[in-house]
């Protein structure tokens, strides 16, 4: 018996890509120019490159996401719809600054629910987000309860909000890491993929307004307002800036079938430059995006019709031992110049033995992939055929099994004690008997006495 034998070793040249976890090989020579940044596969959610991902960081108008999120939940609740009227208040203002993005909402002005999302995400208006604020939950500060609320909910646990527009306050921060999962999220809805991937858009004139027209803040859709950035495969999502955050790019992108989410927060504009020059949150998302594109893919590391163990069998005269294989395959998004013989195999069953029945299929055992420091998960090893169990071996384990229990071993000492005690008694009786037997006829064949007459 053997735990492992040749199996074993003959894959561990074999496996395994990290659950969330950044893999080696090609990020290690990588870096963006920027405070944080994290690109993730999120066809998967995985983590293909992270530089400060969790570290504390100011998410500028990247924080509209969240609030266009919680305005389509609410539409998807009924709570809203799209085409519903909202009529700008005369509080929308507060907490404004003067030089913030605007589209010159003013008091009493109506537009749709969706017009706002419009001006909230693609000219990145941060009266929108208060209105949408107000009309979601009554006021901002409510509203902010539950943009805190659902960050939770979606494991954003670096973040908090103070406003829903992302004009800085020092308790106002969240992750690149965090921007990631709620990015995910909001991109889910169709009404906000739509509407981040708008290079300019129109707004029919309202009751205090002409006709709108502004282009979208992101320079990877379109040269209208920033020239040189467009990225063909992008699809979205939010800029934001401000002194103490810096350029921030959160971006989407799709090519034959790969979706990749990038965040660069704490860019720097390249000192110097004019016009379009210089704006690295697009050009550091650029090589992030590309990096992922270029030099990733999706590879299966660990097969799941190889065997990986052996387990001895007891209670069968039809095999000695079954082979143990995984119950599934494993893949992960990887970089290409990944060797994977540098993947290693944990093996771990259950037990040395297994008792008859074996079922095909059973599980015996897991086996967890890692590279370095980094897991990759875990997946149950199974029997690769079943293996029958002889009646007469089961049986006499049965006997063994039983006879070997304390219980069981004092009943049969009891029972021994008592024979025993039954055959001295029977013997010792026996005994009396036969020598008590022959006292008596010797004593009445040996008498002799005499008979004496009485004299007259």
């Amino acid at each position: 018996m053997k735990k492992y034998r040749f199996f074993a070793a003959l894959l561990c040249a074999v496996l395994t890509a990290g659950l969330l976890a950044l893999p080696a090989a090609a990020s290690e020579s990588f870096s963006v120019d920027a405070e944080h940044a994290i690109l993730l596969d999120a066809n998967h959610d995985e983590v293909l490159f992270d530089q400060g991902g969790e570290e504390k960081a100011y998410p500028a108008s990247i924080t509209k996401v969240m609030t266009a999120l919680l305005v389509l939940e609410a539409v998807d609740r009924g709570e809203l719809t799209l085409e519903q009227v909202i009529t700008a208040s005369d509080t929308f203002r507060a907490g404004l600054s003067p030089d913030g993005s605007t589209q010159n909402i003013k008091p009493g002005e109506q537009l749709t629910v969706h017009q706002l999302l419009q001006c909230l995400l693609i000219a990145s208006a941060n009266e929108a987000a208060n209105i949408l604020a107000e009309t979601v939950a009554g006021d901002v500060e409510s509203f902010v309860a539950l943009m805190n609320q659902r960050a939770a909910e979606l494991g954003c646990t670096g973040t908090h909000f103070v406003n829903p527009h992302g004009l800085h306050d020092d308790d106002h921060y969240t992750t690149a890491r965090d921007i990631c999962r709620f990015v995910e999220e909001a991109m889910e809805h169709d009404t906000f993929r739509e509407i981040v991937s708008t290079a300019d858009c129109y707004i029919d004139a309202t009751n205090l307004s002409d006709q709108r027209h502004f282009f979208n803040t992101n320079g990877l859709l379109s040269n209208l307002r920033y020239m040189g950035y467009v990225y063909p495969d992008a699809i979205g999502v939010k800029t934001g800036s401000t002194d103490a955050a810096g350029l921030c790019l959160a971006a989407a992108a799709e090519r034959d079938g790969v979706y990749l989410i990038s965040v660069v927060l704490g860019a720097q504009r390249v000192p110097g430059t004019t016009g379009s020059e210089g704006f690295t949150q697009f050009s550091e998302s650029i090589r992030l995006l590309d990096h992922g594109f270029d030099d990733f893919s999706r590879r299966t590391i660990l097969d799941p019709l190889l065997p990986l163990a052996e387990v001895e069998v007891t209670l069968s005269k039809e095999a000695e031992s079954v082979t143990a294989r995984p119950a599934g395959t494993i893949e992960r998004t990887l970089p290409n110049d990944l060797d994977l013989s540098e993947i290693r195999q944990e093996v771990t069953l259950y037990a040395d033995t297994v008792a008859a029945p074996v079922e095909e299929g059973q599980v015996l055992g897991t086996v967890t992939l890692r590279h370095g420091d980094t897991e990759y998960g875990t997946v149950d090893l199974v029997a690769t055929h079943s293996v029958s169990r002889d009646p007469l071996l089961y049986r006499l384990d049965q006997l063994e099994n039983f006879f070997s229990q304390a219980w069981a071993k004092l009943l049969v000492a009891v029972v021994l004690i008592l024979v025993a005690a039954v055959i001295l008694r029977f013997t010792l009786f026996s005994r009396r008997r036969r020598y008590g037997a022959r006292g008596r006829y010797s004593g009445s064949s040996h008498y002799s006495g005499r008979r004496f007459r009485r004299r007259r």
